[in-house]
């Protein structure tokens, strides 16, 4: 059955809930990428009983800027209850012939980014108004059918989830078996026979001089090909590459350190681009660039970082970085080991890439 298009207003209401007994200490912000993300604001000293409080699957939007930034972000809350600011609109599903979840996915829609920009090209510096925004339309098929999509769609998303979890405890496994041979139980001052001490660079190749920085103008127009990386993520897609194989990317300058003291690295592999924020190296003499990954997550950067405005994380301060090198053979069967390892995350980060190129093509079909 042909779902039949209804205006987004018939289906929603405002929500406007205080937080005047300031029960609710928790602060969320909202993302360009419609999602929530722990406020970094600081709320010291702050009266929050006028921040409005936001429960489970009602949603938060900002209508400001639409049309600059091509996105409306958007999204619904999964959780209890938290506080944002009052700047953000929050509304809320009240018919029961639309379901909160189903709304959450065509909000998702590329398409619905490009109506709502277009809506709000005549608003006050591209905001689009809230009357614009219900008078939006969207297909409303049958609550059953809208049950089945958003099922397949969230079957899915639990198997990526799924996927995320089963990486991150691969990567502790290779962080375990890295401690107890490399870690625990050594001396850097009384070495087993064989072992001698060496920096990063007696364990690793450095290819700095083949990074290009593009500007998002210049982004803007190329075909969406080949990954671009930054100092701490994948910012964008390119129609060239500098890179490829399986390398490493630890932030240079701006984000380079976490909160813990280690560095910010980027397990990448396959054809891609880097711009200048990120060293690019691969491991050598024995040392896999997966070993080199497992040994710096957990080494502590905070000495070695200078500037006061803006942190960096130069290739002089990189040679004080310091590492046990074992003898040949033992070095060989751990970094088989952890190979292994990482074989497997590759396959599930491949996994992961297809089904979300699937969850792409199927809000398509909403």
């Amino acid at each position: 059955m042909k779902a039949e298009y209804r205006r987004l207003g018939d289906y929603i209401r405002q929500v406007d809930v205080r937080n005047k007994e300031q029960k609710v200490s928790r602060l969320v912000g909202l993302t360009i990428d419609k999602a929530f993300i722990p406020s970094v604001a600081n709320t010291i000293g702050t009266d929050i009983s006028n921040y409005k409080i936001i429960r489970k699957k009602q949603f938060a939007c900002s209508l400001m800027q639409v049309s600059r930034d091509g996105k409306m972000p958007v999204a619904m809350f999964e959780e209890e209850e938290a506080i944002m600011s009052p700047a953000y609109p929050m509304f809320e599903v009240y018919s029961s012939d639309l379901l909160p979840d189903y709304l959450m996915l065509w909000f998702l829609r590329p398409e619905f980014d490009r109506e709502a920009s277009f809506y709000a090209v005549g608003g006050v510096r591209g905001s689009l108004e809230w009357n614009d925004f219900c008078d939006m339309m969207l297909p409303v098929p049958p609550i059953e059918e809208q049950r089945r999509i958003v099922e397949q769609y969230q079957t899915v998303e639990r198997r990526i989830k799924n996927n995320e979890r089963l990486i991150a405890l691969l990567e502790d496994t290779a962080q375990t078996i890295f401690r107890h041979r490399f870690v625990d139980n050594i001396d850097p001052n009384n070495l087993p026979e064989g072992w001698r001490m060496g920096n990063i660079f007696d364990v690793i190749e450095l290819y700095d001089s083949q990074r290009v920085p593009l500007s998002g103008e210049v982004r803007e127009k190329m075909k969406k090909i080949y990954p671009y990386y930054g100092a701490t993520c994948m910012m964008d897609y390119v129609d060239d590459y500098h890179y490829d194989g399986i390398y490493l990317l630890m932030g240079e300058d701006g984000s380079v350190m976490k909160d813990n003291g280690t560095p910010y690295l980027q397990y990448v592999y396959g054809k891609f681009w880097v711009n200048n924020h990120a060293h690019v190296m691969q491991g050598k003499n024995g040392f896999t660039t997966e070993l080199v990954y497992t040994m710096l997550s957990s080494y502590n950067i905070q000495n070695l970082v200078t500037g006061a405005v803006q942190a960096k994380l130069s290739q002089t301060n990189m040679a004080l970085i310091k590492t046990c090198i074992p003898p040949d053979e033992f070095l060989s069967k751990i970094c088989q080991q952890v190979s292994v390892i990482f074989s497997y995350i590759r396959t599930l980060r491949d996994e992961n890439s297809h089904l979300l190129s699937y969850l792409n093509l199927y809000l398509q079909t909403l």
